[in-house]
């Protein structure tokens, strides 16, 4: 059930460049998942808000020049740190072709933040929904164990970072410790 919102002005785009850049967002989000954009079930569930800032500023200043911001939010596990990258370039790639323009012409004024929304948090259809859940559901009931893997790997990930950090933590007061008492 993945969601993306973006925002662009209504003049950004023409109205044809603009509807194949959703759908191909739309499509970009889904793979970036694991799932197949041909899944009806998967293209039923992603929902795509489009908001129109009436002007973009940049340093007080009316930009000359389009600016785009796209948050695509999916559950807790979907992304590793390697489909996060391939996200914005693909996000950013389509933006490109949207523009006719090269990829180095717009990469500096597209802005993509890949969202997680914590295990316990998605809300749907009057219930929450687990990765696992939502794995089934898009994948089919066999695949539940592999939603469930998945977030057990973010988890992972998580944990260590939150290990790794502390532990240079530590090691840091242990080395201000002793060099205190070396003074003394």
């Amino acid at each position: 059930m993945p969601m993306i919102d973006a925002l662009w002005p209504e003049d950004a785009l023409t109205p044809e460049a603009e509807a194949r850049l959703v759908k191909e967002l739309t499509n970009i989000l889904i793979e970036a998942e694991g799932y197949d954009p041909a899944n009806p079930a998967a293209q039923a569930v992603t929902v795509f808000h489009l908001h129109r800032p009436a002007a973009v500023y940049i340093g007080g200043e009316r930009a000359e020049v389009m600016r785009y911001r796209i948050v695509p939010s999916v559950p807790e596990g979907q992304y590793t740190a390697a489909s996060r990258r391939a996200l914005v370039r693909a996000v950013t790639e389509a933006v490109a072709r949207a523009e006719n323009r090269a990829y180095e012409d717009v990469a500096a004024r597209v802005w993509v933040f890949p969202t997680e929304i914590a295990e316990g948090s998605w809300g749907s259809r009057g219930a929450i929904w687990g990765l696992s859940d939502i794995h089934a559901m898009l994948a089919g009931a066999a695949e539940r164990p592999a939603g469930e893997a998945r977030l057990a790997r973010r988890q992972r990930e998580k944990a260590r970072i939150v290990l790794e950090a502390a532990l240079d933590a530590t090691k840091t007061d242990i080395q201000a410790v002793a060099g205190g008492h070396a003074d003394q």
